[in-house]
């Protein structure tokens, strides 16, 4: 490092003029990839050299140069030397060196961070922000963060959905690999199949994202990234077990294939036995449901997609699972359709295979396409309702890209989205006047067509994503999505970003509000439902600092939705119904967080984000909040870790502000809850040992025991007419204690 700023002393005396050679430098380290200012680039053997300014460019003339060699260097950092060629732009990455890795000051990405790549505002959570809590599954890695917030939609079985900007999950786009997976029935209980054990990393981003990935992604995108074979651990052991007896298995074998290991493959399985039956609150219902659930899951990869020639990256996927819940007693045995013991049991197996592939010509010229499929056989009983599904989805996505001007790249393509749901609902006893029985058909055939060009000014100063796709639904006919976001950064502690853009999606009634299966009310479909149609807009900021002995970012965002349609069922009018209509009017969503968090001494991170929701609907003249959104939210978390890394702890606190509840007061008086709920808050703590390629973690979730007072509705009549779980706001198990081992083999 000391030769280079040498050379570089030097090279101020030096005028050059001729040909200019441009590019951007990054730092990988652990799967992430982050811009590096103050990197050094110079000509080899000679002292004509460039720094790369606060967003990592630099530029060098040729003028005069015989060896057109290129060493890039940055401390900490393995140094690499280029040959451009007749190139005039460059993306150079340097791997972290291992040996001289301490004494780089890159702590701030041991942990979640925000990236300073993307031109949305996108949060990353990475391996080591996982190890926090328990994370058993998707839906529980969000602990430590604030922008999504997992909500349970049945009680029961214990179903999950990722919340963004006080909406729906479905609302907001879920990838695996960049691909769309979740959808239609999968959806309900997809969040949960996913283990943490695969997850290598997760981008959370807001509001409305690229076109490249559809038209859907209304308030958000969750990106789920699989550990990638070529750098994951050679084995990787999970053991977990929680207080309530449920447990899980979790193995990774990740291998090299062939003499010259040009293919690698990563095997993973999965395993979930049951809980035993527990009953705390008293309501002879099981505080979870017994689950069991079987994964295997085998990805390769060859090549890399930035590097010239070809590339793959390709997966199969299979999970079974079975839930059983309801009350104490229940047997599915026996009692599947039952009048007289109350149970839910939910059974199916989903199939999934993807792959996706490309080839680079050119640094400037690439084309790549990517297909997945998936199935989906569901066997359920809620209580007296019977409900089988049978899903096929396919996808697939044909995009060129091409680099013109320089710096500028336009990515063009055709896509194409298939689904074909069928649902046949039907009742064991007749006792309520329920008149939704019968077969259903969801089919779904997209194909469409899209373009997307980045802009990039002033050293990416200055960075202009614009983008449109045209899409063509079998029935509703055609579609236009644009889409635009921007990012300024002066330098390279600040960073503006603002997005814009419309997003649609089809909707799959029974699959996506299944709770509306679980109660006793009947559900009337008043319409032909249209697809589900909004704007999002959004602005941020994120600033960052650093101190002698504290490194830390501060950040602030507003977002707001606006449909133009959106099913969502009418709970209030009728107690004993659910009506189901498009709404055209007024239904907004205003989102706003503030978050700060610190890295101290380099062992002691802390984050700390308030949220504030304003969910509504304007109806017959006044504004009417959406249930289940709190308008404030805090959240905190700490992690210490001592410098030998042996011990950490960590522990983080959520607080929920008072929710509106759906309207139960044309109810009998003992059926009858209240318009809101109370505020509360949780408290989880975890505790990890780690002795060479051993660690031991241990935790408790929900410290103080908060549970919410009678969450089910008529529990103790759950075949009258009252019986309903829509109210459900709170934790509902209580305390829960949890143990468990990993071991990694590098």
């Amino acid at each position: 490092m000391k030769r280079a700023i040498a050379m570089l002393l030097l090279a101020q005396t030096t005028l050059c003029h001729g040909q200019t050679i441009k590019g951007k430098l990054f730092g990988e380290q652990g799967g992430n990839r982050e811009i590096l200012p103050g990197g050094v680039v110079h000509w080899l053997g000679t002292t004509r050299a460039a720094i790369a300014n606060g967003n990592g460019v630099f530029e060098l003339k040729d003028d005069g140069i015989t060896d057109r060699r290129l060493v890039a260097e940055m401390m900490g950092y393995e140094t690499d030397t280029i040959s451009p060629g007749a190139k005039t732009y460059l993306s150079i990455v340097l791997q972290a060196n291992s040996k001289t890795l301490d004494g780089v000051v890159i702590r701030d990405k041991s942990g979640a961070y925000i990236s300073s790549l993307s031109v949305n505002k996108t949060e990353v959570i990475n391996q080591h922000e996982l190890s926090k809590a328990a994370c058993c599954d998707l839906a529980g890695c969000f602990g430590t963060q604030a922008s999504v917030q997992p909500q349970t939609t049945n009680v029961i079985t214990n179903a999950q959905e990722l919340r963004i900007l006080g909406l729906s999950g479905v609302y907001n786009q879920l990838l695996f690999d960049g691909l769309p997976m979740l959808q239609g029935v999968t959806y309900t209980y997809g969040v949960s199949t996913y283990p943490g054990t695969i997850v290598d990393k997760i981008y959370v981003s807001k509001g409305t994202a690229s076109v490249l990935q559809g038209y859907e992604s209304i308030s958000g995108q969750v990106n789920l990234i699989s550990m990638q074979p070529s750098r994951a651990d050679k084995l990787y052991l999970n053991g977990y077990m929680n207080s309530f007896g449920e447990r899980h298995l979790n193995a990774n074998l990740a291998l090299p294939v062939g003499k010259a290991a040009k293919w690698h493959t990563l095997l993973a399985g999965h395993m979930v036995q049951p809980a035993g039956r527990i009953d705390r609150n008293n309501d002879n219902f099981m505080d979870l449901p017994m689950l069991t659930r079987y994964m295997g899951y085998n990805k390769w990869t060859y090549g890399n997609d930035a590097e010239k020639g070809f590339a793959f990256q390709g997966g199969i996927r299979l999970v079974s699972e079975k839930r059983v819940g309801g009350q104490m007693p229940y047997d599915p045995s026996r009692d599947q359709g039952s009048n007289t013991i109350y149970g839910q049991v939910v059974s199916y197996t989903q199939p999934e295979a993807y792959a996706k592939t490309s080839y680079r010509f050119s640094e400037a010229h690439a084309l790549a396409l990517s297909i997945a499929a998936t199935g989906h056989e569901q066997r359920s009983w809620f209580g007296v309702t019977s409900y089988n599904a049978s899903q096929q989805t396919a996808y697939a996505n044909l995009q060129g890209e091409m680099r013109w001007h320089k710096e500028h790249d336009l990515k063009y393509g055709l896509s194409y989205r298939y689904q074909q749901l069928k649902e046949d609902i039907s009742f064991a006893d007749t006792l309520f006047a329920r008149t939704f029985a019968g077969l259903y058909t969801t089919s779904l055939s997209v194909p469409g067509l899209f373009a997307e060009n980045t802009f990039r000014w002033f050293d990416d100063k200055i960075v202009l994503i614009t983008g449109a796709r045209l899409d063509r639904h079998q029935e509703w006919g055609l579609y236009l999505t644009p889409r635009a976001l921007i990012k300024y950064a002066p330098d390279e502690k600040n960073t503006t970003r603002a997005s814009a853009g419309r997003g649609w999606r089809q909707v799959n009634l029974f699959s996506e509000q299944m709770n509306l299966l679980i109660s006793s009310r009947n559900i009337v479909i008043m319409e032909k439902l249209k697809p589900e149609d909004a704007f999002n807009w959004g602005v941020s900021h994120t600033y960052r600092f650093s101190l002698s002995n504290v490194t830390g970012t501060l950040s602030g965002d507003f977002y707001n939705t606006r449909f133009f349609n959106q099913v969502f069922p009418d709970y209030d009018s009728d107690p004993t119904k659910a009506l189901i209509s498009n709404f055209g009017g007024i239904s907004v969503s205003n989102g706003l967080q503030a978050e700060a968090s610190f890295t101290f001494y380099k062992r002691l991170d802390a984050r700390v984000a308030y949220n504030y929701l304003d969910v509504y609907r304007v109806e017959q003249g006044s504004k009417k909040r959406l249930p289940f959104n709190p308008r404030h939210r805090l959240m905190g978390a700490l992690s210490y870790r001592t410098e030998n890394k042996k011990w950490q702890a960590d522990a983080n606190v959520h607080w929920f502000d008072a929710m509106r509840l759906p309207d139960t007061r044309s109810n009998p008086a003992e059926y009858v809850r209240p318009l809101y709920s109370v505020p509360y808050y949780t408290l989880n703590v975890q505790g990890t040992f780690r002795w060479r390629a051993m660690e031991v973690y241990a935790g408790c979730e929900n410290v103080f025991n908060y549970t919410q007072p009678n969450p089910i509705i008529s529990a103790a009549n759950p075949f009258g007419p009252y019986f309903d779980i829509s109210s459900v706001w709170g934790p509902t198990r209580g305390r829960e204690f949890y143990v468990g081992v990993r071991y990694k083999l590098k």
